[in-house]
């Protein structure tokens, strides 16, 4: 394994790392101070994100995407974690990979226009009932004549208020496993505008202000059978192939937050004195930088090594889940210690510490909790023995 990058990474990385602290920095107050990300915004941003070629970056080059390599792609992403979530989601988007599985037709109308920029997609998968639990869902689809007819209701769905069109997972029949029935889960696109299709606004949360979330409900929603996005009943499949990196996805951004938390508080460290002399200099201080550092580093590794294997089609679960498990924790021991370095001061708006802090809490649970990730060790662990 190599550990030194390429002249494309370094090249991805400071051209990201430049148009984040030029185009995104600058916006973040407004976003911070009403909760809300202006349109205008989004559409000033994304026109410069196409110009400078990093739109749409995780999808493959023919798909019209920058067609970026796992680990290519977790540096980039890495970079734009630095600024505000909603900010660089929504301005600087990365398509639902899972679109890539779509019929030609299916490319053509939902995938392409997201790549130029001229719609979103959102996921629909959690429900009230059903979070870590996706076999537990509770919205279905059931066939009637050569159609298919979705009943139910999602919630947590990121940016649905936005989206052009929704990927819903549905329960749509179940089968035989070795502890019993089991539900069978369909993939369909729906366009927002479809009949019995409604789009509330969400929960207003502690973290990620701007970034939004929605309750899809479906009442009735008639789908053709060319709504199917993949095969019927094999929803399943198709996310865990194209999805499959989203952990890690989560983890490189909280690479970004705690990097930029950490060189505040070194500089603050370093800068501010007490007593006649930098605090820094202080063991109780110079100990949490140096411990904030090692977090960092052994997390940087993980998810970079994680990439790797997922570029050589090496990847286990537990190693998908060891790398987000311990960037997302790191995330918050930083956030945090960053804050106790800066004192009072470290709570004040005028640093983005305190929204790094704030930020950071969700990071544990969506994507897989921190729970759900040690199980998916521990069971990897456990089952060479058939424990």
């Amino acid at each position: 394994m190599d550990f030194g990058m390429t002249e494309e990474q370094r090249a991805v990385v400071e051209t990201t790392r430049a148009f984040v602290e030029r185009e995104l920095y600058p916006h973040e107050a407004e976003i911070e101070r009403t909760g809300v990300l202006r349109r205008e915004v989004v559409e000033e941003v994304k026109a410069k994100a196409i110009a400078a070629g990093l739109y749409a970056a995780n999808v493959p080059e023919e798909f019209g995407g920058a067609g970026l390599d796992t680990v290519t792609w977790l540096l980039y992403e890495r970079e734009l974690g630095r600024a505000n979530y909603a900010l660089h989601w929504t301005a600087v988007a990365r398509p639902s990979n899972i679109l890539c599985a779509g019929t030609p037709e299916q490319v053509e109308r939902y995938l392409l226009p997201c790549v130029r920029g001229e719609t979103w997609d959102c996921l629909a998968m959690t429900e009230p009932g059903a979070g870590s639990d996706l076999r537990g869902m509770k919205a279905r689809a059931r066939r009637e004549g050569g159609d298919w007819v979705l009943d139910g209701t999602k919630h947590f769905i990121s940016h649905a208020d936005v989206a052009g069109f929704v990927i819903a997972f549905m329960a749509s029949g179940e089968e035989e496993g070795p502890r019993g029935a089991r539900k069978l889960i369909t993939a369909f696109i729906v366009d927002r505008d479809a009949a019995g299709l409604t789009i509330r606004e969400g929960y207003r949360n502690v973290s990620h202000r701007g970034y939004t979330n929605s309750v899809v409900e479906f009442d009735g929603v008639r789908l053709p059978a060319s709504a199917v996005l993949g095969e019927p009943h094999k929803g399943f499949e198709v996310a865990n192939r194209w999805l499959g990196a989203t952990r890690l996805q989560v983890g490189a951004t909280c690479l970004g937050r705690a990097e930029r938390a950490f060189s505040h508080a070194v500089e603050w460290a370093a800068t501010r004195t007490q007593f006649g002399q930098p605090v820094g200099r202080f063991q109780g201080v110079g100990f949490k930088l140096a411990d904030m550092a090692v977090e960092i580093k052994a997390a940087t590794l993980m998810i970079l090594e994680a990439g790797w294997r997922y570029d050589r089609g090496e990847a286990t679960d537990a190693d998908m889940a060891m790398a987000k498990l311990k960037a997302t924790e790191m995330l918050a021991m930083v956030a945090d210690e960053a804050i106790q370095v800066h004192g009072g001061m470290g709570l004040m708006e005028e640093l983005p510490l305190e929204r790094i802090w704030r930020d950071a809490r969700v990071e544990r649970i969506w994507e897989g909790t921190s729970e759900i990730q040690r199980h998916i060790i521990a069971r990897a662990l456990l089952r060479p023995f058939g424990a």
